[in-house]
């Protein structure tokens, strides 16, 4: 039987059960005139055109009769349907978009009544079928609901437009060899229905002249609904709604964004905590809520297959990434854990804070002050816990991680795009290209460029921004940019002179409260300054975040992109650079600045000509980094988590008690998912900023905290659950559309893990006390026996107390004092001079940067050539897809001319083209 045949007989079978089913449960629908005239948009009636849609012309008498059938199902009583169902009132048609608004009396609101009417009777004349929800049957009284439906003959034409690909012919490319460990893994594993829910296919992109050539079982389940939400959506973007003030206006961005509707979303197939009563609905929201979306199933693979049929290619491409990266990150939190630990079991062995804890040689050594007047002289013992804790992280297993982590990151982003490429190929997105997307303009920018001119690609007239416009807009852009980003150095600079300003505060406080005596060794002035400036510091970050988001998104779109892919790009490095200055400069401050401009006792630098420089810890600043990395770090995880699952969860709160309690057919699914947070369009961006965002603290600063990617670890782990979690339960379901990679990500990734050999090779020199150390081992160790003995001695310099300029309130009877330098004594004849040893010391620095940076570099480059980007049984596989399809088509050219050929309905060059059509065929058995 032939498939139209076949549906024909199935469509009688449904309407004979339905009017079973409408004389034993009685009338359900209501409809009246009054009720049709009462909407302000259209008509609840399906017009001829819809219903000459719906039915083919050859099927004349069954449309007779489904028409009549339609009409006696309109007037059954809806209070006894159960609403909570994703098909239109006939329960055939299924309901791919949901727009609402609100019938809100004001002097607009006849304005809005207006381009609701041109915009939907615009829809229906582009093929669409609507069907209005009076405000009456709604939850609130006030909202009205047009349910919108995308027939056979829209989706065929709209799959051509979009170049949808669609099944030709089932895969018979053997599966790989089964790895042998995989029965170890079976705990980790997913069902293979929810890991794989459709069979793997050879595709072709859709042709209206070609249906017989694709593997149509059933029109209505032949698109997905992901696909289908998709295509609406690209017709609502583009559907006009009249002429304002001279000018065309259309797309359903501009009505939301006037007030004209309230929201436009597709909806979700079932409530995400019990499976649907309908017996056809795949359920599917279900499923990724038990298998997926619960923190208990941390431990269990992503269902990745699933995830990109229910949500599109783009959201399923991102969380592929997110967990890539948690399972790479995986590797790092080990090798970081066990250099933690060797940091742990080496504290007691470390010569450096055994001599400063000493009393005989640390409770000796009198240090200079470290502020004008109001600090005093101390003793270099009582900063014996810093210098014990510091040793955790700034020991011999510090210089390994970091060239280490150099060399992960290279194999993270090499097998990211290995397995990149594996998804491209298993989500038929190999010839999707961005310059697809680039031929698709932007409804803001063909609305707003009133100029045109002819597209050299298309050849077609197209509205274009002019040069002299897009010059204004770009200097007014990159001066915002600026005066952001100075606005984050000046409250940097800011933070800075709290830490100058409170420590001399923190000082006294702890010298005369006799309740923080008992903690006086481990909470210093100096860790006690610290930790209060990190957290303002996050603060102020947070703020600055929070203002300059919306500032981007603003002269983003004053720069009006051309297309999508442009304005995400615009926007992503607008973003990523503010992020970057914002969350970084604090953590650079303390690497690079900190205690490398501070002069020396008598010819202090000023900041202002005010405030005295910091100094570092006699243990180095590295300690102090760590903690600045560490809250900054963690902050924004907690905070991030707290806005990601507790915001959305308190707003949805009560929807969603309504929707537990209230009965299905009070509460209709295009209600529960109206009441729903709207996942925006810029969803996806910020979830990646956040990523690469931790990206960079685990990479840029690394040698400092070696503990970074287990905490990394332990987020991503939550992170994967709270962002599926909400995307199934707390957001309305997003418009699928496609993506074949993380975009211009991938280049910041790349540049970031560049940029991090060179900050970890500097962290290690100039940071950390490794250098020094290693230069008093080799060069400048009196003791063969116990070379790292006398070193805190030696790095100490020596300052004559009568010299000071600005002397402490207390002197005392102290004629010597100590800081952290190498420079001549005061009876030497080039007193405060730098000594040889701080010349030697230095030199060994740059040439650690030079030889750590080269090594690493060649590594990672060496490893990128070894690893190919595409795996070569993907490359096997798209060669075998390519050919194969190519065959089909081929072949189905070849028998339609002969179809032609044997009903004599030849023309002239119809033997030629059969000839050529042939050699087609054979040249590509012989490829």
């Amino acid at each position: 039987m032939s498939r139209l045949g076949k549906k024909e007989e199935e469509t009688l079978i449904e309407m004979a059960s339905a009017t079973d089913r409408e004389d034993s449960n009685g009338p359900l629908y209501e409809s009246s005139s009054n009720t049709e005239s009462e909407l302000p948009g259209n008509s609840e009636g399906l017009s001829s055109t819809e219903t000459t849609l719906l039915i083919p012309d050859h099927q004349v008498q069954t449309g007779r009769r489904y028409n009549l059938f339609l009409k006696r199902r309109l007037r059954i009583d809806k209070r006894h349907q159960s609403k909570d169902s994703v098909f239109f009132r006939d329960g055939v048609r299924r309901i791919d978009f949901v727009l609402s608004y609100v019938d809100d009396p004001n002097k607009d609101e006849e304005k809005k009544a207006d381009r609701r009417r041109e915009f939907e009777s615009n829809l229906q004349k582009s093929g669409l079928e609507l069907e209005t929800e009076d405000k009456k049957e709604s939850e609130n009284g006030k909202t009205y609901y047009v349910k919108i439906h995308a027939p056979w003959e829209v989706l065929i034409t709209y799959a051509e437009v979009l170049n949808i690909k669609v099944p030709i012919k089932e895969n018979d490319v053997p599966c790989t060899i089964e790895n042998p460990i995989d029965c170890m893994l079976s705990p980790f594993r997913l069902p293979e229905k929810v890991m794989h829910p459709d069979p793997d296919y050879f595709t072709a992109p859709f042709r209206k002249d070609r249906q017989e050539l694709y593997l149509i079982h059933d029109e209505s389940t032949f698109f997905s609904p992901s696909v289908r939400n998709r295509i609406v959506f690209y017709i609502l973007t583009r559907c006009p709604y009249g002429t304002e003030e001279g000018k065309k206006k259309f797309g359903i961005k501009r009505l939301l964004s006037n007030g004209t509707y309230t929201a436009a979303y597709p909806l979700h197939d079932c409530q995400y905590w019990k499976k649907s009563n309908d017996p056809h609905c795949d359920n599917e929201r279900y499923t990724l809520y038990m298998e997926w979306a619960r923190f208990l199933r941390f431990f269990k693979e992503q269902p990745l297959d699933l995830i990109r049929k229910y949500y599109g290619e783009k959201i399923g491409i991102y969380f592929a990434w997110l967990g890539f990266y948690t399972e790479m990150l995986f590797l790092a939190a080990v090798v970081g854990l066990f250099c933690f630990l060797y940091g742990l079991f080496t504290m007691d062995a470390n010569m450096s804070s055994k001599e400063i804890c000493d009393p005989a040689i640390g409770g000796e050594i009198i240090m200079c002050p470290l502020c004008d007047v109001d600090c005093n002289y101390w003793r270099l013992n009582t900063t014996c816990r810093p210098s014990e804790y510091s040793h955790l992280f700034d020991n011999v297993a510090t210089l390994f991680f970091a060239i280490f982590m150099g060399i992960w990151v290279t194999l993270f982003l090499e097998f990211w795009k290995r397995r990149q490429a594996r998804l491209k190929y298993e989500w038929d997105l190999v010839d999707f290209e961005e310059e697809q997307q680039q031929l698709q303009l932007r409804p803001e920018y063909e609305a707003k460029c009133t100029q045109k001119k002819k597209n050299p690609v298309t050849q077609e007239m197209e509205p274009y921004l002019p040069l002299t416009s897009k010059a204004v807009r770009f200097c007014i852009s990159g001066t915002t940019v600026l005066f952001w980003t100075s606005l984050i150095i000046a409250s940097m600079i800011a933070v800075i002179l709290y830490r100058l300003s409170v420590y001399a505060a923190f000082a006294s406080i702890m010298k005369n409260t006799q309740t923080l005596q008992p903690i006086s060794g481990l909470l210093t002035p100096q860790l006690a300054t610290s930790v209060t400036a990190s957290c303002l510091n996050f603060v102020i970050i947070m703020i600055l975040n929070f203002l300059y988001e919306r500032i981007a998104v603003w002269i983003t779109d004053m720069e009006i992109p051309r297309t999508h892919l442009e304005y995400e790009n615009r926007l992503t490095m607008k973003m990523f650079l503010f992020q970057f200055v914002n969350y970084y400069s604090s953590c650079f401050y303390v690497a690079f600045f900190k205690g490398k401009f501070v002069g020396y006792p008598g010819n202090y630098t000023y900041m202002f000509s005010h405030w005295r420089n910091e100094e570092c810890d006699p243990a180095g600043c590295l300690i102090e980094l760590t903690t600045q990395l560490t809250i900054v770090m963690a902050g924004k995880q907690i905070w991030g988590n707290i806005q990601e699952a507790i915001v959305p969860w308190i707003w949805n709160w009560w929807g969603r008690q309504r929707a537990r309690c209230n009965p299905e057919n009070l509460y209709s699914r295009w209600e529960q998912d109206h009441d729903l947070q709207r996942f925006g369009h810029l969803g996806l961006f910020y979830e990646y900023l956040e990523m690469v965002i931790q990206f960079g603290f685990i990479t840029l600063f690394v040698a400092s905290f070696p503990l970074a990617p287990l905490l990394a670890l332990m987020n991503n782990i939550l992170e994967i659950r709270v962002d599926s979690w909400k995307l199934t339960t707390q957001f309305r379901r997003p418009v699928a559309s496609k993506a074949h990679s993380i975009g211009v990500w991938q280049e910041i990734l790349n540049g970031m893990a560049v940029l991090s050999v060179v900050t970890n090779a500097f962290i290690v020199a100039f940071t950390s006390d490794m250098i020094p150390r290693l230069v008093y081992y080799y060069a400048y160790s009196p003791n063969a026996n116990s070379p790292m003995s006398g070193y805190i001695n030696n790095s100490l310099s020596v300052f004559r107390v009568s010299s000071f300029s600005v002397k402490p309130k207390d002197q005392g009877d102290i004629d010597f004092c100590r800081y952290r330098d190498y420079r001549y004594p005061p009876d030497h004849e080039l007193q405060y001079s730098h000594t040889m040893q701080f010349w030697h010391i230095l030199a060994a620095k740059m040439a650690f940067i030079i030889i750590m940076e080269h090594v690493v570099f060649i590594v990672k480059f060496f490893v990128a050539w070894m690893i190919p980007d595409v795996p070569a049984d993907v490359t096997a596989r798209i060669k075998r897809e390519k050919f194969i399809t190519q065959k089909i088509l081929h072949e189905y050219e070849l028998n339609k001319l002969k179809e032609k050929l044997c009903q004599g309905k030849a023309y002239q060059g119809m033997e030629k083209e059969f000839i050529a059509t042939e050699g087609k065929v054979e040249l590509s058995q012989a490829m």
